[in-house]
């Protein structure tokens, strides 16, 4: 629970640099405000990225699978993603060759009644699943889209072996060029680990 002075709750994962960000929203009868982004707090924790694009996606059904996607250097990618209706399991893939936590992940529910961020730095694939129909998700990049670099990961990936949490009622919806994507190990991870 939050403390009255604290404005941002910021908790690592089991994956060094992916960092679970909470803003702290505050509530009235008419509902409530929160600062989802700002600068100057992040810097405080330790956070100082550029981000220059906002994105916004709708996933009209439950079961909707996105990824996972990254994008090669030089037009790498740190996101920061958050739900803005609905709710959906956020995943994110450590492919940092030679990193002590290659090819594991972490997954985390963003909703809209939860508030939570997660702050995905680039060497990570990024995915996620609508847990609710009509979810929205709302995220920052620190470049702009490049196709060029784009990247992908089989989502289903035996050797990683997500736990997707899909919903009951029917396969995953996915797209064509998610269900083609090469597993990790068909890649060469454009991404080295920072020692």
């Amino acid at each position: 629970m939050f403390q009255p002075e604290v404005l941002l709750q910021i908790e690592p994962t089991a994956l060094p640099g992916l960092l679970l960000i909470t803003p702290r929203r505050h509530g009235d009868a008419r509902g409530f405000f929160a600062e989802s982004w700002s600068r100057a707090r992040m810097a405080e924790h330790g956070i100082d990225i550029d981000f220059v694009q906002d994105n916004h996606s709708l996933s009209a059904s439950a079961g909707t699978v996105r990824g996972l996607h990254f994008q090669a250097p030089p037009h790498a990618q740190a996101k920061l993603v958050r739900c803005g209706r609905g709710a959906l399991r956020d995943v994110a893939v450590d492919i940092r060759r030679g990193s002590p936590t290659y090819g594991r992940w972490v997954a985390v529910e963003l909703s809209f009644e939860n508030a939570r961020q997660l702050l995905v730095p680039a060497g990570f694939a990024h995915g996620f699943v609508t847990l609710r129909p009509d979810t929205e998700i709302v995220y920052k990049c620190s470049d702009y889209y490049a196709p060029e670099s784009e990247g992908a990961i089989r989502w289903d990936d035996p050797e990683i072996g997500i736990d997707w949490g899909l919903p009951e009622g029917g396969p995953p919806v996915i797209s064509d060029k998610d269900a083609a994507a090469p597993r990790l190990s068909e890649i060469d991870s454009p991404f080295a680990h920072a020692e």
